[in-house]
């Protein structure tokens, strides 16, 4: 495929640092750290852009950061690459971060070693120059939704309100001068996959079952067993299942984060913790309820308490059309790779759904892993196509967008029909599903 003279230097660019991206993505699988945790993730990548002679916005939403490239040119188009800074909780990974039990089984460091590499490219002053355009270089917290108990303390100490970190930027604003986005997930196997099918939305709960504590072997009669509760509450949700339909995807998965205190106390308090996903907002909100009245049944027949914290978490992924910047990107990135384009929906979710209900995203998947995706086995197996080609493709990709006078770019969101026409409209939506109940 023929080149211009602008790909050719992105492509050398990239190629010439080949060593320092892969060193920088190395660093960051070994030292995973969790949702709004990520705190030296994000310096090493600010010590980057600013090495870079960007200007950073540091600390929105706790960790996120944003540098900024050709500012004077952002009223033309403003594009932003994203790069994920979480991790999972994956203590038994063999690149687990034993300081935090955080690993990168979603290959998120890839992410920031592809936004991290294609800044080393379009910074190179000949580059810059042909692109009419502003791109931020984006790096967001706490996409993985867990630690629930956790995200509640940061929301009760007014640090946050949303769970999810694109969400809580989207909120405060920190999307607010961004026109369109590229970002990128790693997936198993040696395909480039361009675009994207769609994806469950959900919200998150928090089930506390409240009983009575008592010497469990001596006066069990004058205990109210919290665990009974919680256990009859997750057979009936159980049971709800055939409820379900097969077309909406549902999916809850409680986990229990608190079982009781000790062996020989009646347990007084079990914490159940769950998402509730499902492929569209209707679906969800009726998995919601279903899983709040199997709950609230549960400590009925036991004579308990419970108290339900729901929180807005993701709203579904839309479907994308594969852009056909990003697959000549792959195309001029590894000639020799198969590129499919994206169909389907998945169970999974991810909050970058909720930036596409504001404006345009465009994904591309690059492998070199093998293993599943969120699983011990994750393994990376070709840094090549892992952190090389995913920097080359959001590097030509945002060359494509934003050269000549960033057409492109412009085009694309005049033709894009979002959900909510601003942050505060997608704030004011989300807030529907933040409520606490106490059922007696």
């Amino acid at each position: 495929m023929k080149m211009d003279q602008t790909e050719k230097l992105i492509l050398e660019a990239i190629d010439q640092h080949r060593d320092e991206i892969i060193e920088f993505a190395r660093d960051i699988y070994d030292h995973g750290e969790l949702g709004y945790k990520e705190f030296n993730t994000a310096e090493k990548f600010i010590k980057k852009m600013k090495e870079l002679g960007l200007r950073t916005e540091t600390g929105l939403a706790i960790t996120g950061t944003k540098a900024y490239l050709n500012e004077e040119k952002k009223d033309t188009a403003s594009l932003a690459l994203l790069g994920e800074l979480d991790a999972l909780r994956i203590p038994e990974h063999a690149h687990a971060n034993p300081e935090t039990d955080a690993a990168h089984c979603c290959g998120h460091h890839a992410q920031m070693a592809g936004i991290f590499g294609a800044a080393l490219a379009l910074t190179v002053p000949e580059i810059a120059e042909k692109l009419d355009g502003q791109v931020v270089f984006f790096a967001t917290p706490a996409e993985e939704y867990g630690e629930i108990g956790f995200k509640n303390e940061l929301r009760a100490q007014g640090k946050i309100k949303y769970g999810g970190g694109k969400c809580e930027l989207l909120r405060i604003g920190a999307f607010d001068d961004i026109d369109l986005c590229i970002t990128h997930h790693i997936a198993p196997g040696d395909d480039i996959i361009v675009g994207s099918g769609t994806g469950n939305g959900f919200v998150s709960k928090v089930i506390r079952c409240l009983g009575k504590a008592a010497h469990a072997a001596g006066t069990p009669e004058q205990g109210v067993n919290a665990l009974s509760a919680a256990s009859l509450g997750l057979q009936a949700l159980g049971l709800n299942r055939e409820t379900f339909r097969d077309e909406d995807c549902v999916r809850v998965h409680p986990i229990i984060t608190k079982g009781g205190n000790l062996v020989n106390v009646v347990p007084d308090e079990v914490v159940v913790e769950t998402l509730v996903r499902a492929k569209t907002i209707e679906a969800f909100t009726d998995a919601a309820k279903k899983t709040d009245r199997s709950f609230h049944a549960g400590a009925i027949a036991m004579g308990a308490k419970v108290e339900i914290t729901t929180l807005p978490g993701y709203l579904p992924t839309l479907a994308e059309e594969a852009l056909p910047e990003l697959k000549r990107a792959a195309e001029l990135s590894a000639p020799e790779t198969n590129v499919i384009e994206a169909s389907g929906h998945t169970g999974g979710s991810t909050d970058v759904g909720d930036v596409q209900h504001l404006m345009p995203v465009y994904t591309f998947n690059t492998g070199g892993v093998k293993g599943g995706l969120h699983q011990v086995e994750f393994e990376v197996t070709d840094e090549e196509e892992a952190y090389i080609v995913t920097a080359k493709m959001f590097a030509l990709g945002a060359y494509g967008l934003l050269k000549e006078k960033a057409a492109r770019s412009r085009e694309l969101v005049k033709n894009y029909k979002p959900v909510f026409e601003n942050s505060a409209k997608y704030a004011e939506f989300m807030d529907q599903f933040d409520s606490k109940e106490v059922l007696e």
